[in-house]
């Protein structure tokens, strides 16, 4: 889960566009010689994670992306991709962003329209903000990485199938 993680272990910040940024991850609590849960860890989510959360809505509700409704999700986060990939170097808002904004705001669907909730996810691939469920949360979906690998690949048009292939899933049990 941590493949785009903001700040290593020993960072509490993290560069962000000539901004200082405070990192969001949370970091596990294992010491060198502990064991790797290999079961998910599932931990509430801190005040300053709400708090991100809160934020990435209000900027897409900003822009007038509906986080409820998918099309609306979909078309924001195409539009966004098309006008960042577009816009001159130097102009372009930084993509881990655009990246964050849009996963923040699919979690947020997932965790509304099914009984996914968000939580803190330590698992072997490190600690991430996650809506997580199931029995014992072992049905975890990491929306920044949802997000990024399509971002990298320069995917569009993925949301519709992939989130609400995850909400059929979670609904039809």
């Amino acid at each position: 889960m941590a493949w785009f993680r903001r700040g290593g272990k020993d960072s509490s910040a993290a560069s962000d566009g000539g901004r200082e940024a405070t990192s969001t991850r949370s970091e596990p609590s294992l010491a060198v010689d502990d064991e790797i849960p290999v079961q998910p860890v599932l931990e509430g989510v801190p005040e300053a994670e709400r708090n991100r959360i809160a934020r990435a809505l209000e900027e897409l509700g900003g822009a007038g992306v509906d986080v409820d409704d998918l099309s609306s999700l979909a078309a924001g986060l195409d539009d966004a991709f098309t006008g960042w990939e577009s816009a001159p170097e130097g102009v372009r808002e930084p993509h881990e962003r655009i990246v964050e904004r849009y996963a923040l705001g699919i979690g947020e669907h997932l965790h509304r329209h099914t009984d996914l909730r968000w939580q803190v996810v330590t698992d072997a691939f490190g600690t991430d903000l996650a809506v997580a469920g199931g029995f014992r949360g072992d049905f975890v979906v990491v929306p920044s990485n949802l997000v990024a690998v399509r971002w990298l690949r320069r995917e569009t048009g993925w949301v519709p199938g992939v989130v609400g292939h995850i909400v059929r899933c979670r609904n039809e049990r």
